[in-house]
């Protein structure tokens, strides 16, 4: 959006509007008064007709002819006239010395010379100017930017033009002056406008040319003299007093000699020069410069040109063209005007851009733009844009209401409630409505209307009109604004704004003070002004419009007081405001009783001045008088001759001068004579004038008496004053009695409407509520009163014309308001206080419905304070201040009224900000640094931001890497685990620090890893699930023990376990070793976990040799890896006691009872020769790192010493062999046992071995825990073996018969197993044939057949089993002996059935009968 430029117009406000209903619009005078007190205001206002009222436009436009009035547009307004007329002076001036003015240009504008001119004589004048070098001022003065040498050229411009114009001015001696003018080409000739000629005639063509050829001839003769020079002249001539004159050619100013000063009176009359305008003769060689020839045409005296220069202006006026315009003519002429002005046709042109242009040209020197205005016309003599009765328009019949309607100009003057209709004489414009035709620029300037009346302008047609208007109480603020500016038009013309010649920006108004309204009149609105409001304006383009004059009531007071104005000014009157009166008096049955009322009043003032006027003639000496009918007279006839009134109660005349007359206010301005020569004449006597103020009196009567209580109401002062309720019985009364609405009862019920609001809002503030108010928009807004308001309200209580009760009250309230403004300045003034102080202080606000300025600040306050606790407890726990933290505090604190304690904060908290981001920022690149930084380098970096007061996570991080590199430095130097180092080397990614030992504890770490493979090849077997650790440590896992067994351990056991580590897992016991920090420390874990491996192992030796027992039930059994019954050939683990089939494990290749077989669980590792372990945990210590594995073989190398020991101190007390000597190996079985009855002779062995005591047993078990491998763990095996059979032969038939009863049993549980075999075979072929059935459920059958099958072997071992022996005698007993046979069915049969002993079936096979029979056959 462009700038306006400084210069450029700018809009007044708009007037008010008003758009009255049909109800309204009936009664024009009413409604008026209605919007009198709103428009009154601003001095005019726009009414928009309901939209139906067009009244028909009845004026005859071929008929209608006028002569229009010739505006120039930069003479209207004042200060521009003010310029051209100096313009114009100084023009003339150079002329008549042979030049022509050419205006110059200074920074790319026309110089103002008038203004230039004023601010020299401001300053005390030229000289003064120079001396003082105050060119430079003046320069700024006039509007020139500074620092461009502005001043000098005015200097210059001014030494050229206009300082010996002032000098001829002041009269001073000019000889010695060599005035030139000297025009730059960049220029402008001015041309003169000659406006006092022209309001006189225009000048014939003949002068004109008469004096462009006399200058051209005085330049001629000039020079030559200019080329004489001046050498002639005698000092003594040049010392005579000479008279200046403003005749001038080049150089040089004429001057001639003074009187009675000739050269040589008797010289040849040749040489005298005659002059055109005196008939004085002068010699050629008298004049300074003398004159070589006598001039040619004719020439003037410097006496003649002297007085040319210095003649008064003439009253300006507008000038009437030439030729008259039909209304036709006239439009095609201002359409065509307009459209060529603006380029584009002419309803495209904006009103807002013709405004502006309008001003523009208004205050231009350099553009002369001309237009016409047909102002003024009567509608008498060329008819009325209104229909009127009897009128030449004929009116149709749905118009006919229009010649009536009240808003028809032609009846609105002369209509009852106007007291113009008292007002006999038809006055055009005023009474009469005038027409106005206008055009683009034609334009009505500044004025009020006659006798300060009211005006009415209906514009019926055409382009807008632009209206501009003041109040009138501000016409004396704008007339003496404008004296003040154009002093000199004023001089001339005291009445200037009388005579409607006269404009003046509305900007500059306003600059002033003066308030200014503006509006734009459409066709078919109307434009009322009010009494003494001024108002003027230009059209927009071709209109026609229709005005007239109207009053009222309320203008009487005003009228009066024009006519005093009038007189002042010598301003002739249109109408007789006293016979006006005193006709309206005559008629006082018939009056308005507030009519009569206000003409009571008026003639109280009127006769009360007629009688001291009178009294003032008679002492003066006046004694005749006689009645005159002045009534009868013309009004050019009663006018006074000094003051130019119009008389009528009285005048003075004197027999010396018939016809002239004077008012009583000039007596002594009538003639010469004598004042006794004088005559008073008179309409009434004093006696005749105080009947007719009775009669009107009368006719007031009871409205007089209620106006004068309500005067006196409203007139009362302090406790004088009456309540509100008085006031509202006043209007009651005039309710009641039906006075008319005027004036005084349109006061009242403002006056009384304006305490009732008071009274409520003053309740409201009292009561605590809220004062709402409605604002344009339709949306519903609270708003409180300010203080001032609130003060202003107060103020407003007392100023009523009743006095409140709530008034007093207010006032307590506002003292209170006012001590918590002085409070809050305090605390407003003093450093930011506490959060609660200021919380006080709003609490009291709370208490007051007003808008204090306070609490704004009092909030921000709070804020600050708030922002300055968050600050202070932020900075008082550094952990939680953190980069986003004080970034929101910054953002909150920007956000904050500026404050020397928050920006001091702000300024710490920023300071803190750059600091932290730049550590931040560095540590984090000292953390990704590649090659890793030095730990010393770091750690200098961390001390300066433990100075640091905030949480920063990268220097935290800084700090945390440099406590772990010195952690990962000490673990390195002490190497305690490898599984720290492992851990280091691999922490040692995430620690970001150049660390020295790391090469070396790699190159360690990869032998420990080289140490670790090495062990793992020497003690895990292939495809081994076991860990390293899991083979040397002592098993933590040994298998589940039951409560009650774990319950019948000694307390001492129990306490043991309670002080002992839970290890529960390898994992655990990883975990204590690595955290051991001593080797002692590792093996008392170890030895623990050894005697709970013992024990462990203990319980599950138990638990699976009493499933084993005889007693038990095989289809319960659930043995081996794959938890089912035993069938088929078995093993048995010699250390767990648990049964495996021999299909499910990996069964030894000989059949050696002397080796020891363990199961997969038990055999956990290769079990490597001593010798082994040992190279290996020397290898270890002497990388000297301790790890875990270590410590296991160390333990394991340690168990396994301390087994040898313990195993040759108990075969020492129990006097076996020696065990390193001992190496006989047992006697092998047959190929048929050993193939067939294999388990029997593992059985034979586990019972021999379970046959020992509980030391052997124990010192057997550990040896076959020991991972390692030693001979005499085999050879006490051996001995073992050897020794019970050779010494113990009754063990020997308790072997060979629990060999049988293991037989039989197992034998008979695999009998049983077959069985369950067919069955499900059986089974799996019936759920064959059932498709349908799901997956789960012939899970569940084939899983529930060998269930039910045991569940029948629930009563008895040998139920299922049947002996096929005819006649089984089916022996009963905890014992059955059975055996099988041999031959080629291997079923079972009961001993006591088929006859075979105990003994035989041991020793011999045995063959049934059938296997006989069949075999024989």
């Amino acid at each position: 959006m462009t700038q306006p430029r400084p210069d450029e117009f700018k809009p007044p406000p708009e007037c008010p509007v008003f758009e009255p209903s049909w109800e309204e619009f009936a009664d024009p005078f009413a409604f008026i008064n209605k919007i009198r007190p709103i428009a009154e205001k601003t001095g005019i206002c726009k009414v928009r007709p309901p939209p139906d009222w067009q009244p028909p436009f009845a004026c005859d436009v071929d008929k209608l002819h006028f002569t229009p009035r010739i505006q120039r547009l930069n003479e209207l307004e004042a200060q521009t006239r003010v310029k051209l007329n100096f313009l114009d002076k100084i023009a003339k001036f150079w002329e008549l010395q042979g030049y022509s003015l050419k205006i110059p240009h200074v920074e790319r504008k026309i110089l103002d010379l008038y203004q230039l001119n004023k601010n020299v004589a401001d300053e005390g004048g030229f000289d003064i100017v120079c001396r003082d070098r105050r060119w430079t001022a003046i320069a700024l003065k006039m509007g020139f930017a500074p620092g461009k040498a502005v001043g000098s050229h005015l200097r210059s411009h001014y030494e050229r033009i206009l300082y010996p114009y002032n000098l001829f001015q002041s009269g001073a001696n000019l000889f010695e002056q060599k005035p030139t003018l000297l025009a730059d080409t960049s220029d402008k000739e001015y041309k003169p406008h000659d406006l006092a000629e022209r309001q006189q005639f225009v000048q014939p063509a003949e002068s004109c040319c008469n004096s462009a050829r006399r200058a051209k001839r005085m330049r001629t003769e000039v020079d030559a003299l200019v080329d004489q020079g001046l050498t002639h002249l005698s000092e003594e001539l040049l010392s005579k007093p000479v008279i200046p004159i403003a005749l001038a050619c080049n150089h040089l100013l004429y001057s001639v000699r003074a009187p009675g000063t000739c050269i040589s009176p008797d010289l040849d009359e040749d040489r005298l020069l005659l002059c055109d305008g005196c008939d004085d003769s002068y010699h050629t060689f008298c004049l300074i410069p003398p004159l070589n020839d006598i001039p040619k045409g004719d020439w003037r005296c410097p006496k003649c040109l002297a007085q040319e220069c210095s003649k008064p202006p003439e009253a300006f006026g507008f000038e009437q063209a030439y030729s008259d315009y039909s209304l036709r003519a006239f439009g095609d002429m201002a359409d065509s005007f307009k459209s060529d002005y603006f380029n584009m046709p002419v309803h495209m042109v904006p009103t807002e851009l013709v405004e502006k242009e309008f001003w523009r040209l208004v205050s231009t020197i350099e553009e002369d733009v001309t237009v016409e205005y047909g102002a003024d016309i009567a509608s008498k003599e060329f008819g009325s844009g209104f229909p009127i009765r009897n009128g030449r328009f004929k009116v149709a019949e749905k118009d006919e209401k229009y010649l009536k309607c009240g808003w028809n100009l032609n009846n609105m003057a002369m209509m009852e409630p106007s007291v113009l209709t008292h007002v006999t004489a038809d006055i055009c414009g005023m009474t009469l409505p005038w027409l106005y035709v206008g055009m683009c620029f034609s334009s009505f300037c500044w004025h009020i209307e006659d006798h300060w009346s009211y005006s009415i302008n209906y514009l019926h047609w055409g382009e807008p009109k632009t209206w501009y208007g003041a109040p009138g109480f501000a016409a004396e603020q704008l007339e003496a604004v404008m004296k003040k500016l154009t002093p000199e038009l004023f001089k001339v013309q005291p009445d200037l704004l009388h005579q409607l010649v006269t404009i003046m920006n509305p900007n500059t108004l306003m600059s002033y003070g003066v308030p200014i309204y503006r509006t734009n009149q459409c066709a078919g609105e109307f434009v009322i002004t009010f009494p003494r409001a001024y108002h003027s304006g230009f059209n927009q383009g071709f209109n026609f419009a229709e005005a007239v004059n109207f009053c009222t009531v309320d203008w009487m007071p005003l009228g009066r007081q024009c006519v005093e104005h009038y007189r002042l000014l010598h301003r002739y009157c249109v109408f007789s405001h006293d016979e006006m009166i005193c006709k309206m008096a005559s008629k006082a049955d018939s009056l308005d009783v507030v009519l009569a009322s206000a003409i009571q009043k008026d003639m109280k003032d009127m006769i009360r001045e007629e009688r001291e006027l009178r009294d003032k003639v008679h002492k003066m000496g006046v004694l005749r008088c006689e009645q005159a009918e002045y009534d009868l007279l013309q009004d050019d006839e009663r006018q006074c001759a000094k003051c130019r009134t119009t008389c009528y109660l009285s005048a003075i005349t004197c027999p010396c001068r018939p016809g002239q007359l004077v008012c009583l206010h000039h007596i002594q301005d009538l003639c010469p004579c004598p004042v006794t020569n004088y005559t008073l004449n008179y309409r009434f006597t004093l006696d005749d004038l105080y009947p007719m103020m009775n009669a009107v009196k009368q006719r007031a009567g009871a409205y007089d008496e209620w106006a004068s209580q309500v005067t006196e109401t409203l007139d009362a002062k302090l406790d004088k004053k009456k309540s509100l309720s008085v006031l509202r019985s006043l209007i009651d009364e005039s309710d009641a009695k039906m006075f008319p609405d005027n004036d005084l009862l349109r006061q009242l019920r403002v006056v009384t409407q304006d305490a009732e609001k008071c009274s409520s809002v003053a309740q409201q503030l009292l009561n605590g509520k809220k004062q709402t108010r409605f604002r344009c928009g339709g949306g519903r807004t609270q708003s409180q009163l300010t203080v001032q308001e609130l003060r202003s309200f107060v103020r407003q209580l007392y100023n009523l014309h009743c006095s409140l009760p709530q008034a007093p009250k207010l006032k307590e309230l506002l003292n209170r308001i006012e001590d918590f403004q002085q409070h809050s300045e305090k605390f407003l003034a003093a450093e930011i206080p506490g959060t609660a102080e200021i919380h006080r202080l709003l609490d009291v606000s709370f208490d007051f419905d007003v808008e204090l300025p306070e609490l704004p600040l009092l909030r921000q306050r709070l804020e600050q304070a708030r922002w300055m606790e968050g600050v202070q407890e932020a900075k008082a726990h550094p952990s939680s201040l953190n980069l986003e933290t004080m970034r929101r505090l910054i953002d909150q604190g920007v956000g904050l009224t500026p404050h020397p304690c928050v920006e001091k904060a702000m300024a710490s908290l920023q300071e803190l900000l750059t600091v932290s981001e730049h550590w931040e920022d560095k540590a984090s690149r000292m953390l990704k640094a590649r090659p890793p930084l030095s730990i010393q380098a770091l750690s200098e970096a961390a001390e300066n931001v433990a100075q640091i007061p905030a949480h920063l996570p990268n220097c935290l991080l800084l700090r945390d890497s440099i406590s772990k590199a010195r952690e990962w430095l000490q673990e390195a130097e002490a190497l305690q685990v490898v599984k720290g180092g492992r851990n280091n080397t691999c922490r040692k990614d995430s620690i970001p620090v150049h660390l020295d030992p790391l090469k070396q504890l790699e190159s360690l770490l990869s032998e420990v890893h080289a140490w670790k493979e090495s062990a793992a090849k020497t003690f895990l077997m292939n495809n081994s699930h076991f860990s390293l650790l899991e083979v040397l440590c002592p098993r933590c896992e040994v298998g589940t023990g039951s409560p009650k067994r774990k319950s019948r351990k000694s307390k001492d056991a129990s306490r043991h376990s309670k002080n002992m580590m839970k290890l529960h897992c390898v994992s655990d016991l990883e975990k204590a070793l690595s955290e051991s920090h001593e080797s002692a420390s590792a093996l008392a874990t170890l030895r623990e976990v050894r005697l709970r491996e013992m024990e462990a192992l203990s319980y599950l030796r138990a638990a699976n040799e009493s499933k084993l027992l005889p007693t038990a039930d095989c289809m319960d059994l659930k043995v081996c890896v794959c938890q089912k019954p035993p069938m088929g050939a078995m093993l048995q683990c010699e250390l767990c006691r648990d049964a495996f089939h021999s299909v499910c494990v990996r069964a030894p290749l000989d059949a050696r009872p002397a080796q020891a077989w363990l199961c997969p669980r038990c055999q956990r590792s290769a079990k490597p020769p001593l010798d082994a372990a040992l190279g290996l945990l020397a290898e270890l210590q002497r990388t000297r790192v301790r790890l875990p594995e270590g410590d296991a073989l160390n333990y394991l190398v340690e168990r396994t010493v301390n087994w040898q020991h313990r195993a040759r101190q108990l075969s020492a007390s129990y006097g076996l062999p020696d065990l390193e000597k001992s190496c006989a190996t047992p006697p092998s079985p047959d190929g048929k046992l050993r193939t067939v009855l294999y388990f029997l002779l593992t059985t034979l062995t586990s019972c021999a071995v379970s046959g020992l005591s509980v030391e052997l047993e124990e010192l057997m078990v550990e040896g076959l825990l020991l991972q390692v491998s030693l001979p005499e763990v085999t050879r006490l095996y051996h001995v073992l073996l050897n020794g019970l059979r050779r010494n113990s032969p009754q063990k020997e038939v308790c072997r060979i018969n629990s060999e049988k009863k293991a037989k039989r049993r197992l034998e008979r549980g695999a009998l049983e197993a077959e069985h369950r075999d067919k069955a499900k075979k059986l089974q799996n072929k019936r759920q064959k044939m059932n498709m349908e059935k799901n997956l789960e459920r012939r899970a569940a059958s084939t899983s529930s057949s060998p269930r039910s099958d045991v569940s029948h072997s629930d009563d008895s071992e040998e139920e299922m089993a049947v002996c096929p022996a005819e006649g089984c005698q089916q022996p009963e007993g905890d014992e059955v002996d059975w055996v099988q046979c041999d031959g080629s069915c291997n079923q079972w049969f009961h001993q006591v059935c088929v006859g075979v002993t105990a003994e035989l079936a041991e020793k011999e096979d045995y063959v049934c009968v059938s296997c006989t029979v069949r075999k024989g056959c």
